[in-house]
């Protein structure tokens, strides 16, 4: 794999063993070419090769004494440390912030929860679907009538989770740069997803940017802003908000001409969305794609994740990369002078942490 220096080359990371955004954070700082030692348990295996790339593997027991040793020895010679435990989890190990941060002054905590360290709910279990829930977000998604869909886990735990908590990593290491000092990052999920909500929660005057289930103009409750099967019963999607954007839509597509008036109007977008229904039910997908694909009409094919990387743009960015016989999400985002990568993870963790001491 190659070893080009990313823009966090000579960042030093201990990551603890988690699931979901903690894993992905340090899967991002890696990809920038920070140097990350990931403490497992003992006969911990890879589950997921993608996300967990470019680690430096060590099994600890953080329960027994050499092992705290380990960790504190770690964590006194790291730039960031990220761990996803319930709050009170890492201080009864006595691996909290206040023994770490007093051993090393300048390290970047990074504390990675749904509920956040305090609150009524900091101590109960939860999953994305849980931290969702209380934002607003979760009760958007969905048909009207039906019950809310859970969006994958994109919503919480990566889009209102790791990228926040990244975010957040970065923004206390710029600071310390001035300061000399690190400091705590509480990344909750309800808080990120909170942030996420925030053009909704400013918009809810604009009746066309509701966020009450399936009436949204971007919930899929508009005729130009949704999904729609082709013949061959894959689906494409339209996103044609701007009037030139559904002007080509409909000239391209040879649409009804009823659909060019009243484009905004609600009480117009389900009988719009019948047309058009029955429109694209008459050609394949890849039909469509042919006549659509690259235009104004905001248009674009829906594929699956395993046919993703086989789609002619997805292919010339270079989303996705082999390595070693498995495929992987590109690193992103990208930078013209320092480009992250793909890098190798084959050294001990322990072996890392004894260089990092010999470094000071």
């Amino acid at each position: 794999m190659s070893q080009s220096k990313g823009p966090l080359t000579g960042l030093k990371v201990v990551e603890f063993i988690g699931i979901g955004p903690g894993p992905h954070v340090a899967m991002m700082l890696a990809d920038m070419g920070a140097e990350v030692v990931r403490i497992e348990r003992q006969g911990g295996q890879i589950t997921n090769p993608v996300v967990e790339r470019a680690r430096h593997r060590v099994a600890v027991d953080v329960k027994s004494e050499e092992g705290r040793a380990f960790c504190q020895d770690a964590a006194s010679h790291a730039d960031v440390l990220i761990e996803g435990f319930r709050p009170g989890v890492m201080e009864r190990l006595g691996l909290g912030p206040d023994e770490l941060l007093a051993a090393n002054p300048r390290l970047v905590y990074a504390r990675m929860t749904g509920w956040g360290q305090d609150g009524p709910l900091a101590q109960a279990a939860g999953h994305d679907i849980n931290y969702i829930a209380i934002t607003g977000a979760l009760a958007a998604v969905g048909k009207a009538g039906e019950t809310a869909t859970p969006p994958q886990n994109l919503v919480g735990d990566f889009g209102g989770g790791s990228m926040y908590c990244a975010l957040g990593i970065l923004a206390a290491l710029y600071e310390r740069e001035r300061s000399g000092e690190g400091q705590v990052v509480d990344a909750a999920i309800v808080d990120g997803a909170t942030s996420l909500m925030s053009f909704f929660f400013g918009a809810r005057h604009v009746p066309y940017l509701t966020t009450e289930r399936g009436k949204g103009m971007l919930g899929g409750a508009a005729h130009f802003y949704r999904c729609y099967e082709c013949a061959d019963g894959k689906e494409i999607s339209l996103g044609a908000i701007e009037p030139q954007f559904y002007a080509e839509l409909l000239e391209k597509t040879d649409a009804p001409a009823e659909l060019r008036e009243g484009q905004m109007n609600p009480a117009n977008w389900d009988d719009y969305a019948e047309k058009l229904a029955a429109l694209f039910k008459t050609k394949t997908a890849a039909e469509w794609s042919e006549l659509l694909e690259g235009s104004d009409a905001c248009f674009a094919p829906v594929v699956g994740v395993d046919e993703a990387r086989d789609h002619p743009h997805m292919k010339a960015r270079g989303a996705y990369v082999e390595r070693d016989g498995t495929w992987h999400t590109a690193p992103a985002p990208r930078f013209s002078r320092t480009p992250s990568t793909i890098r190798d993870s084959a050294m001990d963790g322990g072996d890392v942490v004894e260089r990092w001491k010999a470094e000071g």
